[in-house]
């Protein structure tokens, strides 16, 4: 099941979260991570929203977290999906799909005409998933200007 994080969620989230920014090999720290998770959960959908994958047994197996902006090619606001992740142990049973497609739908709820997202080059496993929802890659490189 996707539904929307909440507050008593973020215990379980926590090593999820870390879960993804070890496979990145970026180390934030726990509380910032934390206070991020608790201020797009409280924020308004049109700003922010974290979904989370429940299994069978309701115990949180992934999220996604997304965010909105303006786009001047697109001359309108899109969703970025910047995280999704799915525990090892509930990979390849519909989890990141389903996630996909709620983000999806949200999206389309609010008028955006696309979802965008980033992932590695070297993921092909979140390759396969995302081709598998129809996502089409770009070639175009992400750059960062650390502050």
């Amino acid at each position: 099941m996707i539904r929307p994080a909440r507050q008593d969620d973020v215990p379980a989230l926590m090593p999820l979260m870390r879960g993804y920014t070890d496979f990145y090999e970026s180390d934030p720290s726990d509380e910032g991570l934390e206070r991020m998770m608790r201020d797009v959960i409280d924020a308004p959908e049109e700003v922010a929203f974290l979904l989370v994958a429940t299994d069978e047994d309701d115990r949180v197996v992934g999220f996604a977290l997304n965010q909105w902006k303006w786009s001047s090619l697109r001359g309108a606001r899109v969703v970025v999906m910047d995280d999704l992740f799915v525990h090892e142990d509930a990979r390849g049973k519909g989890h990141a799909d389903a996630l996909i497609e709620a983000v999806a739908e949200i999206a389309r709820r609010h008028g955006a005409p696309i979802v965008s997202w980033f992932t590695m080059p070297d993921n092909k496993r979140a390759h396969t998933v995302y081709d598998r929802v129809g996502g089409t890659a770009e070639t175009l490189l992400e750059y960062e200007l650390e502050l």
